[in-house]
């Protein structure tokens, strides 16, 4: 089963609407299971439960029939991304241009000069695509 990973922030922003819009798309395009996924940083008091996530996506966009709701927490929001994707086996990740650029500069951290796109189909075997 074809799966795509969209990450978004809580409250969802005007942009992680767009993003998961574009992420509804994609999966009803290619029959795919979606996971919206929130990342709650240790570092922070805001914690976001599962239901929270759900409502607050059902609230703008009704029922998903074939979506499932995940919060995760981390220190890094990217790092905590990659590691749902790797575990979930993701074919799509969706995620907004800002997303990719902090991407783009922790992975330049740990390798030189990747580009984000083939870095992750070679590590993660997912296609990023990425909503201004």
């Amino acid at each position: 089963m074809t799966l795509v990973v969209v990450p978004v922030r809580y409250p969802l922003s005007e942009h992680s609407q767009r993003t998961l819009r574009e992420a509804i798309e994609l999966a009803e395009q290619h029959d795919a299971d979606l996971s919206v996924l929130h990342v709650n940083l240790y570092q922070t008091d805001d914690r976001v439960s599962r239901a929270g996530l759900k409502r607050a996506v059902e609230r703008v966009f009704g029922r998903l029939d074939r979506a499932r709701y995940v919060v995760r927490s981390g220190f890094l929001v990217e790092e905590t991304i990659l590691e749902e994707v790797v575990a979930e086996e993701a074919d799509y990740v969706v995620i907004g241009r800002k997303q990719a650029g902090r991407w783009r500069r922790m992975i330049r951290s740990l390798v030189d000069d990747p580009d984000i796109d083939a870095f992750l189909r070679e590590e993660l075997d997912a296609k990023v695509v990425t909503v201004d």
